[in-house]
């Protein structure tokens, strides 16, 4: 070996210690960097003719492991659409309330039936009547309450979905954008980590929003796909479109086609769980909410709203009351139509013949809705008719839980007590997925920035510089 080409092994030894140990300190300080990768220079002996050449610098290697990261993502995903489907099922809890809560749904209808017994006591007591008429109008606010809630949450749920559709429009532009850019870097020679890093941050986010799967395509580039096989990005992003809806009823739906779905390049694209395109995740979650959950909770709540009506609609309970006439509750006022059951908890109110401040009288109650004039004060017939058709065991016509015949109280503590447990349900499904993706999390730092490590490599690093250096000091 020359003195010449000793002079250019060790000069090489120096260049690339000092780019080991950039990257080095640039390991330590992104240690706490959230989508950072640990990078590693990648070394290789040259060779110039037959005597020694040094060492060079063939790259600058990002160490993660991508199956363990692709696993995280899909946790991630299903995590954030249970978390969705959770939070909504624990709020509609709220609203309905349990038997034992104060003002809960449950409550009202005890306390309606409650004040019948004791108007049927005393039918003479104009304050007993009152009390029946106020719990009565009570139950009708409650039922439209919780009716509103509903319509609030599927409305809350459209507005996330016109916003997560814009994300997601914008992140896959995004990650179009930096796979060219990594390309056009490698070409030159430009160093490509950092600009992998964005891209990985952005893939994160896609997938906090829709579970995704990346494929390595060449030049580094990358391709998108849903786990219900979607073509995400594949050289060029997909346009995803979705109209969101001002004001949301009862009656609107997408399978009526009066809520907007979503388009991939102007195609239709399934959104329901079940057999759907998007995957597990929160745009797949917050569909369902719009389009299921709580359809399916208004149903149930139209469906008692109803059983209510028809109950005291009976000609039995008031043999007084004109053939086609509202009875005890209406619909907006009006009969209630079979055929027009949507949205009726929304809808339900309090006859106004009842009603002294709406020009009714508290004697109709006692004496009937058809009635011309005030009959006997000690008259209980009717108040105890409407006690008995509030207890008695019927099939209901509609709604969502399982065939069986039930009292409106019944009823009612059945519809809460499906939704507690749909709700529990959804909370151990939250917990099990948040489980396993904080586990997958905790293994992919691991093979992260390790400080300590990095520590050690970097007296190593110096070693070899001083060696280096040492060489150099000899050939001079």
């Amino acid at each position: 070996m020359s003195i010449a080409s000793a002079l250019n092994s060790a000069l090489s030894g120096l260049s690339a210690t000092s780019r080991m140990a950039d990257v080095t300190a640039n390991n330590v300080s992104n240690a706490l960097t959230e989508g950072y990768a640990r990078r590693e220079v990648q070394l290789s002996a040259s060779s110039r003719g037959l005597g020694g050449g040094g060492v060079s610098v063939t790259g600058i290697a990002r160490q993660i492991d991508s199956l363990l990261l692709q696993d995280l993502r899909l946790a991630s995903a299903a995590m954030g659409g249970r978390a969705t489907a959770s939070a909504f099922l624990s709020r509609m809890d709220q609203v309905m309330g349990t038997a034992d809560q104060d003002g809960s749904l449950s409550a009202r209808i005890a306390t309606f039936e409650r004040s019948l017994v004791e108007a049927a006591a005393r039918p003479e007591v104009d304050a007993r009547l009152a009390s029946v008429v106020d719990a009565a109008r009570s139950l009708t606010q409650e039922l439209g309450q919780i009716a509103e809630a509903i319509q609030t949450e599927r409305q809350a749920a459209d507005t996330k979905i016109a916003l997560d559709v814009r994300r997601l429009n914008d992140a896959l532009a995004g990650v179009a954008e930096l796979n060219t850019r990594i390309q056009t870097f490698a070409a030159s020679g430009r160093e490509t980590s950092a600009l992998k890093d964005q891209r990985q941050q952005l893939v994160d986010s896609i997938s906090a929003i829709v579970p995704v799967r990346e494929a390595l395509r060449e030049n580094d580039k990358i391709a998108l796909y849903t786990t219900g096989g979607t073509i995400l990005l594949e050289g060029q992003p997909v346009q995803i479109v979705f109209s969101a809806t001002a004001m949301i009823t009862p009656e609107l739906s997408l399978a009526a086609g009066t809520l907007s779905g979503l388009t991939v390049n102007g195609k239709p694209l399934t959104t329901t769980p079940a057999g759907g395109r998007l995957g597990e995740g929160r745009l797949s979650a917050l569909f369902d909410l719009r389009d299921r959950q709580a359809p399916e909770a208004q149903a149930n709540l139209d469906a008692l709203a109803r059983d209510l009506i028809e109950r005291v609609a009976d000609p039995a309970v008031d043999p007084t009351r004109a053939p086609g006439a509202p009875a005890l509750f209406t619909d907006n006022g009006s009969a209630f139509v079979p055929l027009n059951e949507i949205g009726l908890a929304g809808r339900i109110t309090l006859n106004p013949l009842v009603e002294p401040d709406s020009g009714g009288a508290l004697w109709r109650l006692r004496d009937g809705l058809g009635a011309a004039a005030p009959g006997p004060v000690g008259f209980e017939g009717r108040l105890t008719a409407v006690s008995g058709a509030l207890s008695a065991v019927r099939v209901q016509a509609s709604g969502g839980l399982s065939p069986g015949a039930r009292s409106l109280a019944g009823f009612a503590s059945d519809i809460a007590s499906m939704q507690a447990v749909n709700r529990l349900s959804a909370e151990s499904g939250t917990a099990f997925a948040g489980a396993r993706a904080e586990g997958l999390r905790s293994a992919l730092l691991r093979d992260g920035v390790d400080t300590d490590q990095e520590m050690q490599n970097l007296l190593m690093i110096e070693q070899a510089y001083a060696a280096n250096a040492k060489v150099i000091q000899t050939v001079d």
